[in-house]
């Protein structure tokens, strides 16, 4: 009975050791606040897509036979070159007739105009007879009259040469009704059509493929939907930031340069507004291609040397947790706060620079009070690795 009651004992004392123990500290990550750049940043709430400043879908105004296809898909091509041709060898040939006209209007003005002033210089030499009484005025009148129809004859031939040019011009109209012609200098992005199909218009409200997508590849723009709240701080000419998904790596700079003037009121979506972002000069080694998704991150404002933590360091209420000056336990303070966006968030007052802010706020036993223990880069490192599975 007595070996027991000292056993009981011993185990009692061994209890109470370990509960009045000192608690092992806790383990965690800690940044600095530290003096850098912070911007304020709105970006698109749903996938945007590479645009292209100018692309026509384009088509005849005239159904037909194509009769020549002058370009492929891929095919650059400048502007007023010809793509596609109709049948039209009697247009063609309308023309020929029409200009032949205009050559013999031409004929007839010069030589009634010819005529009018062999007339006027007759006129000229009656008049002086007249003065010397060296002919009759019925003479002088009758030159006269005659060098009057001339002049009139004259005018009538360069009258007809304008009805024949403008018979031209229309005929020309025509022609070119048949004939396709790139209006900008691009690429060509898709054909649709053979030599030897019949092409027929789109009829009103009903689409049909182009006869041939043509693109101007050499200035591109994303257009990104932005939440109605976000777009109210936007203006056209902020700085801008593009990322892709077929260029994970990278980030491409750009700027405003349109935000739509309504809303978009979409059924199951959020209303948002239209923000088009021109991009800057690509590097040479890129090629975005008309119709890649892309994001967009507009720059509303931005602080250069501003006292900044990690925006993950944040605890609700615009507080973070800090060492106290004992440097082992943590402290909450409270901050007075400036720029953010999700990477960094400017402290305009609260904490001091180089001060540390606690990382681990997924550790529940990391909070006001606690004692810790500050884990360095390879600390970190090897406790991250040992909690993956």
């Amino acid at each position: 009975m007595k070996k027991l009651l000292i056993s009981a004992g011993v185990l009692a004392a061994l209890i109470a050791a370990f509960m009045l123990r000192p608690a092992k500290p806790i383990e965690v990550r800690m940044s600095q606040a530290t003096p850098g750049l912070v911007e304020a940043l709105v970006s698109n709430t749903r996938s945007g897509t590479i645009k292209a400043c100018q692309r026509s879908r384009l088509s005849l105004a005239l159904g037909g036979q194509v009769n020549h296809l002058y370009v492929d898909q891929g095919d650059k091509v400048e502007a007023g070159a010809l793509l596609l041709e109709l049948w039209n060898d009697d247009l063609k040939a309308a023309l020929e007739q029409s200009k032949a006209q205009v050559r013999m209007a031409e004929l007839n003005k010069a030589s009634a105009c010819r005529q009018a002033q062999a007339d006027e210089r007759e006129v000229k030499r009656q008049r002086e007879l007249f003065k010397k009484q060296l002919t009759s005025a019925e003479q002088l009148d009758r030159v006269e009259t005659s060098a009057e129809i001339t002049r009139l004859s004259c005018q009538q031939n360069e009258a007809q040469v304008q009805n024949a040019k403008a018979n031209v011009a229309v005929q020309q109209a025509r022609l070119a009704q048949t004939q396709l012609r790139a209006p900008f200098a691009g690429i060509v992005a898709e054909v649709n059509g053979e030599v030897g199909e019949y092409a027929t218009p789109s009829p009103p409200g009903v689409a049909t493929p182009p006869a041939i997508d043509l693109i101007d590849e050499r200035c591109l723009y994303v257009r990104a939907p932005i939440d109605e709240v976000d777009a109210s701080v936007i203006r056209v000419g902020m700085d801008a930031r593009v990322t892709l998904d077929a260029f994970r790596d990278q980030a491409f700079t750009g700027k405003v340069s349109r935000i739509a003037p309504y809303v978009e009121d979409k059924e199951k979506q959020a209303r948002t507004v239209n923000v088009d972002v021109t991009l800057n000069a690509l590097p040479d080694d890129v090629q975005l291609l008309v119709g890649y998704s892309a994001d967009i991150e507009v720059i509303t404002a931005a602080s250069e040397q501003s006292l900044r933590i990690p925006s993950e360091a944040l605890l609700e209420g615009n507080h973070v947790l800090t060492l106290a000056d004992d440097g082992k336990t943590l402290q909450k303070k409270a901050l007075t706060l400036g720029l953010s966006n999700w990477t960094w968030t400017e402290v305009k007052d609260g904490l001091d620079a180089g001060q540390p802010v606690l990382l681990s706020l997924d550790n529940p036993a990391a909070v006001d009070g606690a004692e810790v223990r500050v884990l360095n880069e390879m600390d970190a490192l090897h406790t991250d690795k040992a909690a993956k599975p």
